[in-house]
């Protein structure tokens, strides 16, 4: 039951995105839209308290209940940088909104864009197991501290590695090969950098 719930939760909170993003675009409904999206952490809340709820009921305690409140601990962490680049999208798709820009590849502009994905990394985890841990208190004594066990391993080995990658940019810059065009640190097309032709 709780993986339904989870797949429920991802196609709920999509909708939801989709509706607000269409509310301020293509309706311009602001306050609406604005309302929609303060309903995304909602959904999170919905997905751990059935979780909770179905531990309380008797289910035994397994790695589905740890991945739904990793599901609330990623939205949390990355949540806000989804919803800015879907709005970046759907502005240049739908409302004449300029091209979205690439992620940079080079210079200090990419070591600040490693730093930020591991900020995010590391305050997912921090929260995926808040959560887990919370659980266990939760459960009434159906969940236990090492049935989540693999689960602080895991999350505490990914927030490290970004945040090493993100050290190791910062000591070690990328730098754009010899001949190509950067600009804040994204490569400049061909067309950008050659002058228009006067008719």
């Amino acid at each position: 039951m709780i993986v339904t719930l989870i797949v429920a939760a991802e196609i709920s909170w999509w909708i939801v995105l989709g509706l607000a993003l269409s509310a301020r675009y293509l309706l311009r409904w602001r306050r609406t839209s604005t309302v929609l999206l303060l309903g995304l952490p909602a959904v999170d809340l919905a997905l751990y308290a059935l979780t909770v709820l179905d531990l309380r009921g008797g289910a035994e305690a397994s790695w589905t209940h740890a991945l739904a409140a990793s599901y609330a601990g990623f939205s949390v962490g990355y949540g806000p940088s989804l919803v800015r680049w879907a709005d970046r999208h759907f502005l240049h798709r739908f409302a004449g909104g300029p091209k979205p820009l690439p992620s940079p590849k080079y210079g200090p502009e990419r070591t600040r864009y490693e730093w930020q994905i591991a900020g995010r990394t590391v305050v997912s985890a921090t929260i995926t197991l808040t959560l887990i841990t919370l659980l266990v208190p939760l459960s009434a004594g159906s969940a236990h501290y090492g049935t989540f066990a693999q689960w602080y391993w895991r999350l505490g080995i990914a927030a490290v590695v970004n945040v090493v990658v993100a050290g190791c940019y910062s000591r070690w810059p990328k730098e754009a090969p010899a001949g190509v065009v950067v600009v804040d640190g994204r490569v400049v097309e061909e067309e950008e950098k050659t002058p228009a032709r006067q008719s």
